[in-house]
């Protein structure tokens, strides 16, 4: 796990922090720690006044807005509580941010990400967010796909299968950009940002 450096126009794209995700029993950090280095991250893109996307997946009830393609597995069963898609309060609430609602598992597909990120010259994206294999790879991908530096802050997302997360973090992500901890990203955001958005 090695990030080399970041770009002076990047941002920070936080997957699918929400009210229903995260007290799912995810692996190898539990959705609060996770939570918890998504707004560490937050803090520091927002002190350098750089860009941070909160995306959030919504759905009505009924299904009619999701994905037609067919698949294995039945819809989510039952009925969503209140306020389920609404992004977690930790990160919630800050004007500059940028929200992006998705109904697919990509932050790109249907929406105007990559329309808010190129209007900024966002250059490179760091990812983190629930749930690895899903929301980010789906994310990742696209992002490499647009001509994005992808950098992927490991210790700040998590799965509900941990086979999966694993399969991500170790055979998918380095062919798509850099991973890196928490930790290690906002140390590098402070030498990056020397000269750019700070």
């Amino acid at each position: 796990m090695t990030v080399s450096a970041l770009d002076p126009s990047s941002a920070l794209v936080v997957i699918d922090l929400q009210n229903a995700t995260v007290n799912a029993p995810v692996t190898p950090a539990s959705g609060p720690e996770v939570v918890a280095r998504a707004v560490e991250l937050a803090h520091a893109f927002r002190d350098r006044q750089a860009p941070v996307v909160l995306v959030r997946v919504t759905a009505r009830a009924d299904g009619s807005d999701a994905a037609p393609g067919r698949n294995e597995l039945p819809p989510h069963p039952g009925s969503l509580p209140e306020n389920w898609d609404a992004i977690v309060d930790d990160l919630a609430g800050h004007p500059d941010d940028i929200v992006v609602t998705k109904r697919t598992w990509g932050a790109f597909h249907g929406t105007d990400l990559d329309l808010q990120l190129r209007r900024r010259g966002v250059t490179q994206i760091i990812l983190a967010g629930l749930t690895t294999s899903i929301g980010v790879e789906s994310t990742a991908r696209a992002a490499y796909d647009h001509g994005y530096h992808v950098t992927l802050a490991t210790d700040a997302m998590a799965d509900l299968n941990p086979e999966a997360h694993r399969n991500s973090v170790e055979r998918i992500f380095p062919l798509l950009g850099q991973t890196g901890s928490t930790t290690e990203i906002v140390e590098l955001l402070a030498k990056a940002h020397t000269h750019g958005y700070a």
